[in-house]
């Protein structure tokens, strides 16, 4: 009897283990493939940007009413807040990114064709962004991404590799905005640092910081420069912030285009009228495009796993993930081949894109070098015959505008600017002045892209990769 009562507790043991390792393994593989997917963005990084959940903020948000995601009026930012110049290594902030290692992780990075998915580093890059940025303001402001200046591929990357991503304050005078510099490379093996011929992406964005209840820009503590390669970064960012405030003032929406550009815009003008005289025997080539038949465009709602930290809000990674694969289509459609990314030129965020609201994208490919007309006056060389093989640079822009659920009112939230390289002889013609003066405004940004690459700062499409 005893034997049987020993036997049977031993068997109803069994069961109860047998049962929870079920459970258990069941619950770990749920709890894995949660851990091991993600929104796009590396959870190392993700977990800083989101710290509430959103049913939380949605809940506390009808509590307090509509008005809790604007302006309330009433400064929140402490008066004694610290303006102390600060180190640049204190904003210092690095990642690995485990693409070698984790396969789950990859599946996230990794699209049909077996390329890593630039648009996903670039969310990690502004999620970077924001991270660097608190680290040097503190939380007593709230931080925005205002422009990417610039993201150049530096050195393609050509096998899966364990990526290292970081960055720093590089450039700070003590007003509202910031730089901070930013690189994607190979990581290096404990305790060192990324060679130069590893280095995948150099980008620098622009942070403006502003008062969380009035919304009104902020003074921000200025950084220190301590050593050369530190004034070297900071006289890098002096240049950029100038460049930006000259791209403002002679902004086609403030002047009309120089001398040589309106002689360019006539020429053009008298090409297609060229292409259309019925007694001219030139009939427009193959090769070339009117601008209006490039144009793509998307809709979507924008949904709260994108949310800045402050939670009604789009964080910017996001803008820039879903222009740049739009910009990669349209460039795609005009070519009928991969492009190759080669930069994105300065970009900038003019509104911000609530959660809940309709985002409005369209994609245009405004120019392309060799150009159809080339300039007289200012150092360009004539237009020249491409062979079928020979490469052409292609700009894609990227307008966006959000409309609320009801649409009814419509804001523009930025304007992105990509640039891509083609293995095709192709040309754009523009036909309304508001593509003539796109074009003018992309022939402008694309000569600053065309600089980088002759100077060796960035590669200019033509090696072989595994990045799209």
């Amino acid at each position: 009897m005893a034997a049987r009562s020993s036997c049977m507790r031993q068997f109803l043991r069994s069961g109860r283990i047998q049962q929870a390792t079920y459970r258990a393994r069941r619950s770990r593989r749920f709890s894995v493939s949660a851990h091991s997917q993600t929104d796009g963005v590396f959870r190392d990084l993700t977990d800083q940007r989101v710290q509430t959940p959103w049913i939380e903020a949605f809940r506390q948000r009808q509590r307090e009413g509509q008005e809790a995601v604007q302006a309330k009026g009433v400064p929140q930012t402490p008066k004694d807040r610290d303006l102390s110049p600060k180190k640049m290594s204190d904003s210092y902030h690095s990642v690995i990114l485990p693409l070698a290692q984790d396969p789950w992780l990859l599946d996230t990075y990794l699209n049909s064709s077996g390329h890593i998915r630039l648009g996903t580093l670039f969310m990690d890059l502004d999620a970077l962004s924001g991270i660097i940025a608190y680290k040097h303001t503190g939380d007593d402001v709230t931080t925005v991404t205002a422009a990417f200046d610039r993201i150049t591929i530096k050195h393609p990357l050509t096998e899966i590799c364990d990526l290292e991503l970081n960055g720093q304050v590089t450039y700070a005078s003590g007003r509202s905005s910031m730089e901070i510099s930013l690189q994607v490379a190979k990581a290096p093996k404990a305790g060192q640092k990324a060679k130069s011929d590893d280095v995948l992406i150099q980008a620098a964005c622009t942070m403006v910081s502003l008062d969380p209840g009035t919304k009104k820009p902020k003074s921000n503590a200025p950084v220190r420069t301590d050593t050369e390669e530190e004034k070297r970064l900071y006289a890098r960012g002096e240049e950029n912030s100038k460049h930006r405030r000259e791209l403002g003032q002679k902004s086609l929406l403030k002047t009309s285009p120089n001398d040589e550009e309106s002689n360019l815009i006539h020429a053009m003008w008298q090409k297609q009228l060229q292409y259309h005289d019925p007694n001219d025997p030139v009939r427009k080539p193959s090769n070339v495009h009117f601008m209006e038949t490039t144009r793509m465009s998307t809709a979507s709602i924008m949904q709260p796993q994108y949310r800045n930290r402050h939670n009604f809000m789009i964080f910017g990674g996001f803008l820039l993930k879903t222009t740049f694969e739009l910009a990669f289509c349209c460039a795609a459609s005009f070519a009928h081949s991969r492009p190759t990314f080669v930069s994105l030129d300065p970009s900038t965020f003019q509104n911000p894109v609530p959660v809940g609201s309709v985002l409005y994208l369209t994609a245009t490919v405004v120019y392309t070098d060799p150009p159809i007309v080339a300039g007289n006056t200012d150092g360009d060389a004539p237009e020249k015959a491409q062979g079928e093989n020979e490469r052409t640079k292609v700009q894609v822009r990227v307008d966006s505008k959000v409309r609320d659920v009801d649409h009814r009112d419509s804001k523009p939230t930025g304007q992105f600017n990509y640039t891509f390289t083609v293995d095709k002889n192709l040309k754009v013609l523009p036909r309304t002045y508001t593509e003539f003066m796109m074009y003018i405004d992309a022939r402008r940004r694309v000569r600053r892209v065309l600089e980088s690459v002759q100077q060796g700062e960035a590669d200019g499409g033509t090696m072989e990769r595994i990045t799209e």
